[in-house]
């Protein structure tokens, strides 16, 4: 029915149509967000082995600087707290679990390749993602199987049998269709299939969580060190990473579909560019590249272990308070309230430090004397009180316990950090 503004008092009409033009907005406004909220959010995590920051930086790569003009580039690191109880050894599979688990070696207890006796207690960001939505799809692409049967323990009772919904690795082990020759060209040949494979399966089955692995850098860099091999390996690396970039850039183009794409390495190298394991600064010093823009942590020295709760937030994953008061790192995305908890003990007290980034906030501090959850138990936490966390630092009176050992936690408004402490007066 036409609306007849003769009945109405003059401006009485113009005054109604900005009403319908306001409602209109809101409702447009509305639908906009609906649509946004119902696009599926998934996530793509790889790693390429061993490339130091000083290294990525120099030697062309169109493809991670397609992916950082979405988001951000920064300097990282690894390895826990150098002399620390967290102290943790820049070695392949134990700076792919720390990713995964989001905790140093002291948990997740990966000390080198061999992977002997991982505590699975200590759950994977995939495991997390299954418990949290089981209908949903984990993959791997890996040159390295262990990754799969190992870090992840598909299949593992210890694991609760964790199944990965798409995996294409092992390859490594077919000798007759790719032997093991000294220059690690098979690794070459197989890191390309590895690749090409996680590009054809994002764009075909769009796995809600996947995680690439490429390893031929790491070989070319234990053989030639800073050189031009390794040089022409990392731009390799970063063609093989278009792929996957590409078929990133058409899901989203074509489907409700956004993605996070973290792209991260393992460990540095120590002088010269041949060796890693030890704690140089240059062997712990890492970098982290992605298409989204990350929050104050990132340019304040982020982590390896900042990876899984940033995914954890971007998936929307329930991690029980338990698994989160575990956790050694922050999320990269949205607010932050504090950093690197520290901690010391000495005449009876109690001292701890961090690094705030909120304002006007309030913490609250914990402590537990020993470590019930690395056998699967939950640990029985004492409120040593509330802090500011503009202070930070905050001191307690703990002269009434006796103990060797302590685990100090801060309860922040955005998650939790954690510290183990040794007692100087025991």
């Amino acid at each position: 029915m036409a609306l007849n503004c003769s009945y109405f008092p003059a401006g009485y009409a113009r005054r109604i149509l900005s009403l319908c033009m306001v409602i209109f907005l809101m409702v447009a406004t509305i639908s906009c967000n609906e649509k946004t909220d119902l696009k599926s959010r998934k996530v793509v995590l790889v790693i390429l082995d061993g490339i130091p920051a000083s290294v990525i930086e120099k030697v062309s790569t169109p493809n991670l600087d397609s992916i950082t003009s979405y988001g951000g580039y920064a300097r990282a690191w690894l390895g826990g707290e150098k002399g620390g109880y967290s102290e943790t050894p820049t070695i392949s599979a134990v700076g792919y679990n720390s990713m995964l688990t989001g905790t140093w070696v002291n948990k997740h207890n990966v000390k080198d390749n061999n992977i002997q006796f991982p505590n699975y207690h200590y759950w994977s960001i995939f495991r997390h993602f299954k418990e949290t939505y089981p209908q949903k799809t984990i993959a791997i692409y890996s040159t390295w199987l262990d990754n799969r049967t190992k870090l992840l323990g598909e299949g593992l009772p210890e694991t609760s049998n964790l199944k990965l919904d798409y995996h294409f690795d092992g390859l490594e082990l077919d000798t007759v269709r790719f032997p093991h020759d000294t220059l690690s060209q098979y690794i070459h040949e197989i890191d390309k299939l590895v690749a090409s494979k996680a590009a054809e399966e994002i764009s075909t089955k769009a796995p809600d969580l996947t995680w690439v692995y490429l390893q031929y850098t790491d070989d070319m860099g234990h053989r030639y060190g800073n050189s031009p091999e390794m040089d022409a390996a990392v731009q390799e690396a970063d063609r093989q990473l278009g792929e996957i970039w590409k078929a990133i850039k058409e899901r989203e183009k074509n489907n409700e579909e956004e993605y996070l794409l973290i792209v991260t390495t393992d460990h540095g190298r120590a002088a010269g560019g041949f060796h890693h394991g030890g704690q140089s600064d240059a062997e712990r010093e890492i970098w982290i590249a992605s298409n989204s823009k990350f929050n104050k942590r990132f340019d304040h020295n982020p982590a390896i272990v900042d990876v899984f709760p940033t995914v954890a937030n971007y998936l929307g994953i329930k991690i029980p308070i338990d698994h989160a008061m575990e956790l050694d790192g922050v999320s990269l995305l949205g607010e932050v309230s504090a950093t690197d908890l520290s901690g010391k003990i000495g005449d009876g007290k109690l001292r701890i430090n961090w690094k705030n980034f909120g304002e006007k906030q309030v913490g609250k501090a914990w402590i537990t004397f020993g470590n019930q959850f690395r056998y699967g138990n939950k640990d029985a936490y004492i409120l040593l009180g509330e802090v500011n966390l503009e202070d930070e630092s905050a001191e307690f009176d703990i002269s009434n316990h006796a103990f060797q050992n302590a685990k100090v936690v801060l309860e922040t408004p955005t998650g939790f950090l954690n510290y183990w402490v040794k007692n100087a007066d025991q």
